[in-house]
């Protein structure tokens, strides 16, 4: 007998349809999307001898950050061989039957797919995931059969950590602030590592793989495969990222907005199915405790200070009523 690895979407999407209110779907315009080339960074400048060249590095980090609040970085410190290895233990897990992705508590029993909440079309997301706390990562009981992907995943999140520490701190200094300053509030135990899966969408160009949005975190790491989908708004309109092989793209959470008092951007994007072929990626979110206070690097700050905790929870509530995250402007004074 077959066993099937995907999960039920069509199932999911067709009962959104269905209902009285959604007989008449507004479906995302299908137009020619501009493809854009990122900022990309080369992160051996951060190394150089030469204070200049260190300086010039940091200072393309912010101002990418400011600007666009989205940027690539190659030189990046994680190996080709490691990504490629868990990539490997990736495809392998999202393989499994689907009814023992959702029912055997893999992984800190973070698995999830569609959007549980949506009441409408427009906010289904076509796709399956991972969440999984980083705390939970070294848990040998949380992957059965797949033994093989505990080591791999907790080399990949140690290098992602590390990485989105270096890449704090930059954008930290550059405010002249103590680079401890977010450091001291994000552990990599309150951080997540994301495993995503786009699957194959018949209705694509017009489905969501993942529904428009900004990183509810500090600042996002992604690596992705090379199928493409990804797209960010830059100066009010949508634009597609053209994938780098070699590169890790990076881009600014809520929260840092909100700390850098508007300085850096958080960007809402999407990711767009596609009708032939599944896509991969794995995102590390840069998070601090849900007891954390977020305040402002300025005196005179736009936002009111919160937890992260509660900045979770009036998200929660708004996707809840609304159908769809308010984020930061609930918090401005």
């Amino acid at each position: 007998m077959l066993v099937d690895s995907n999960p039920p979407l069509l199932h999911h999407y067709g009962a959104l349809l269905h209902q009285p209110s959604n007989k008449t779907p507004q479906l995302h315009e299908n137009h020619i999307t501009e493809e854009c080339q990122l900022p990309l960074i080369d992160l051996e400048g951060l190394k150089s001898p030469d204070m200049s060249y260190r300086l010039e590095c940091a200072s393309a980090i912010c101002r990418a950050s400011s600007e666009w609040g989205f940027f690539q970085v190659v030189n990046h410190g994680i190996s080709p061989e490691l990504i490629k290895k868990m990539r490997r233990e990736q495809v392998k897990l999202f393989s499994a039957p689907f009814e023992k992705k959702q029912t055997s508590g893999l992984l800190n029993n973070s698995y999830r797919y569609g959007t549980p909440t949506a009441t409408h079309p427009t906010q289904f997301s076509w796709s399956e995931a991972f969440h999984i706390p980083v705390s939970k990562i070294s848990d040998q009981t949380c992957y059965g059969e797949f033994t093989s992907l505990r080591e791999v995943m907790e080399e990949f999140s140690t290098a992602m950590s590390n990485l989105s520490k270096v890449l704090a701190g930059v954008l930290i200094n550059n405010l002249d602030k103590q680079e401890e300053a977010v450091g001291d509030i994000c552990e990599s135990s309150s951080c997540f590592l994301r495993l995503n899966r786009y699957p194959a969408c018949p209705f694509s160009p017009e489905m969501f793989g993942l529904v428009p949005h900004t990183d509810s975190d500090f600042l996002t790491i992604l690596c992705q495969d090379q199928v493409g989908g990804l797209q960010l708004m830059k100066d009010s309109k949508w634009v597609a990222v053209k994938p780098n092989p070699d590169a890790l793209i990076v881009n600014i959470g809520d929260l840092f907005q909100a700390w850098s008092n508007d300085v850096y951007k958080s960007v809402e994007h999407k990711v767009m199915a596609n009708e032939k072929t599944e896509r991969y990626s794995i995102a590390y979110f840069l998070c601090p405790s849900y007891d954390s206070l977020i305040g402002s690097c300025r005196e005179s700050s736009i936002y009111r200070k919160f937890t992260f905790g509660e900045y979770r929870s009036q998200i929660q509530e708004d996707v809840k009523k609304l159908g769809h995250k308010v984020g930061l402007s609930r918090f401005l004074i």
